[in-house]
């Protein structure tokens, strides 16, 4: 099944070089795969997947491991960001 992955800010340098601009990519991914292995499949470091939504919706971080993914599925992913 095919879904969007887009990663934000440092994540970026995690992406193939081609959708480094873009930031994002498409991806295709075995039926029921989760958000937990999308993150292990980009070696994401746990400390920098901070903020995490698919079509726009929250997920918590005690979710993420087990909520699968669907077809057409958007999965965003933020690091922690400081302001000032």
């Amino acid at each position: 099944m095919k879904i969007t992955l887009k990663l934000f800010a440092s994540l970026t340098d995690y992406l193939p070089e081609s959708s480094r601009y873009t930031n994002i990519v498409e991806l295709d991914v075995l039926e029921n795969a989760t958000i937990g292995q999308i993150i292990e499949t980009y070696h994401l470091p746990p400390k920098l997947v901070h903020l995490v939504l698919v079509n726009g919706s929250y997920i918590a971080p005690e979710k993420r491991a087990t909520q699968q993914l669907f077809e057409g599925d958007v999965l965003a992913i933020w690091p922690p960001i400081a302001g000032g």
